[in-house]
């Protein structure tokens, strides 16, 4: 293996998912249930990301949640009484869907006391690294990034040219004003066009005002030195803390920052809209679902077309 792969392969121990925020888009639904627990077909939406952290090299997973916000993180916990019910039932298939999170990774918590944003919740993870990480992936919930493997390709940048790693992706211009929007330029030696250079960010511009289509995909393979940035930044709108400015202040500094655009799919897991696409999207690409949801779609967009 060489040093770069090697690089590659310990890129990170440890992923931080923040997943303190209420869920307000999904009451009533989210009044009991952590929206990170909300189902994707039959697979929550943070086992999904725990997943593709442990498929990138995570071996443990912070979950910064929000005082008595405690049920995203009992997911992962072993249920011995139900394992031993599905297994004296012969429902082996079961068993080992319920026995799968558990064993991804070591999972702990953090709690982010109010909700100061998004930087202030990354901030609150440092406290659960080891003395000699110096780097952390950050994954949000919200951003169902598929196929997994962007995390593989960002460390891979990483070990090539230090500093931070963002992930993007391009999107329509009639939807820039939605997005954190990344001003960009080529990398000089790179053959790889989905590798660029990050100049800065605008988040949520005009069209106009837009410096590229790139926009921010939830998925950020950050250098320690993020941690003393966030220390050193001023809380914005709302007085919250945000991760962009963290990283703006980083390149202000000569820090190098790049990102990797993803070309698969992302799903919005954080509104009803995207949620929906996710688990259709998903279930669409299931053996056990696929077929049946694909021929029931078919006709029901057949019969609507008909009444039209």
């Amino acid at each position: 293996m060489g040093s770069i792969d090697t690089q590659v392969h310990n890129a990170f121990r440890t992923a931080v998912v923040p997943a303190a925020g209420m869920g307000t888009r999904f009451l009533p639904a989210t009044k009991t249930v952590p929206k990170e627990l909300l189902p994707v077909v039959d697979t929550p939406g943070i086992e999904l990301v725990a997943s593709e952290a442990a498929e990138s090299g995570a071996s443990k997973l912070v979950i910064v949640t929000a005082p008595g916000k405690d049920g995203v993180v009992s997911h992962f916990v072993e249920d011995l009484v139900l394992e031993s019910r599905l297994e004296e039932s012969g429902k082996s298939h079961l068993l080992e869907k319920v026995r799968r999170a558990p064993n991804l990774l070591d999972v702990e918590s953090v709690v982010q006391e109010r909700p100061l944003g998004l930087g202030h919740a990354v901030g609150c993870a440092e406290q659960a690294l080891a003395d000699d990480e110096d780097a952390i992936a950050v994954l949000l919930p919200d951003d169902l990034v598929q196929p997994c493997g962007i995390l593989d390709l960002m460390a891979r940048v990483r070990a090539e040219r230090g500093g931070s790693v963002l992930c993007a992706i391009d999107v329509p211009k009639s939807l820039v004003g939605s997005y954190g929007i990344f001003h960009v330029e080529e990398v000089q030696g790179v053959a790889e066009p989905d590798v660029l250079k990050v100049l800065g960010m605008v988040e949520k511009p005009t069209l106009a005002d837009a410096p590229s289509t790139l926009a921010a995909a939830g998925r950020y393979l950050l250098d320690r030195a993020v941690f003393d940035a966030l220390r050193r930044i001023e809380p914005g709108a709302g007085g919250e803390f945000q991760l962009t400015d963290a990283i703006a202040l980083l390149i202000d500094e000569g820090h190098p920052v790049h990102v990797v655009v993803h070309r698969g799919t992302r799903h919005d897991l954080g509104n009803p809209g995207g949620y929906l696409r996710a688990a259709v999207d998903s279930a669409l690409d299931s053996p056990d679902y696929g077929p049946g949801l694909r021929r029931w779609l078919l006709e029901r967009l057949e019969l609507e077309e008909t009444v039209d």
